[in-house]
């Protein structure tokens, strides 16, 4: 479980979050969304400790992450997971060795452990064999599943995916939509997704947290959003003709 208390945090004059508390639980697909400038990425980067709050705590399973020296985090890290927008990878490594890369910093396995677990992430997210093509040999699809394999090949704890599906084909998002909710729930990790995909709301959205204005709007699931009579959550999710005929199916 990740707790989040009375987050702030400015660049400059400019605030772009105040007073966000949020509970994220295990087992759960977590999505924060809200329009452009809203502070969706800044949020998860404080959660993650690539930004830090001006105000406000942090906690990972009751443990103040924001207290904690750059060492101490340490241990946490190694229990999290990081899907990039863009993937990440590194162009001039295979697909194992991105994968290996992971394992090498954090990790004290053998060589021969290394490869059986990237084998087997790759394994998981269909790319049987793929080991020794490089980024640029695959479509967009195929890397954001290279970066999920090595997201998960420390087996983590908690997940973290930032945009995952931008840039891919409606049917390839809902493919990185599925595999995402099948490994936080086999994995029972904690997973938190930044999107403003709409798809990904209506088809995994256990628990929803709308930013409007770096204010913390709404919570709720993907079935309460579709009741909600709050005009800002309204404008911003169902803009679409297909969100729009999901709404008035259900009323």
């Amino acid at each position: 479980m990740i707790e989040i208390q009375n987050i702030h945090k400015a660049f400059g004059d400019n605030i772009v979050l105040s007073g966000i508390d949020a509970i994220f639980e295990p087992g759960k697909v977590s999505l924060i969304i809200g329009g452009s400038g809203s502070g969706k990425s800044t949020l998860l980067k404080c959660i993650v400790g690539l930004h830090e709050p001006n105000e406000g705590e942090v906690l990972f399973d009751k443990q103040l992450f924001t207290d904690m020296t750059f060492e101490e985090r340490v241990p946490i890290r190694r229990e999290i997971g990081m899907l990039f927008q863009n993937s990440a990878l590194f162009d001039s490594m295979t697909v194992e060795q991105n994968i290996v890369f992971a394992l090498d910093m954090f990790s004290d396995m053998s060589k021969e452990e290394k490869l059986d677990r990237a084998n087997f992430c790759l394994e998981r997210v269909n790319l049987k064999n793929t080991n020794k093509l490089y980024p640029a040999e695959l479509s967009g699809g195929m890397k954001k599943r290279v970066g999920i394999a090595r997201a998960i090949s420390m087996g983590p704890k908690y997940l973290f995916c930032d945009e995952p599906n931008s840039g891919l084909d409606p049917a390839t998002s809902i493919l990185i939509d599925e595999l995402i909710q099948e490994l936080t729930e086999e994995y029972q990790c904690t997973t938190i997704v930044v999107t403003h995909d709409m798809n990904s709301v209506m088809g995994i959205g256990d628990y929803i947290l709308f930013l409007y204005k770096g204010q913390k709007f709404w919570e709720g699931s993907n079935k309460d959003m579709l009741q909600s009579d709050a005009p800002e959550l309204n404008d911003f999710v169902f803009a679409s003709p297909l969100m729009k005929a999901a709404r008035e199916a259900i009323k």
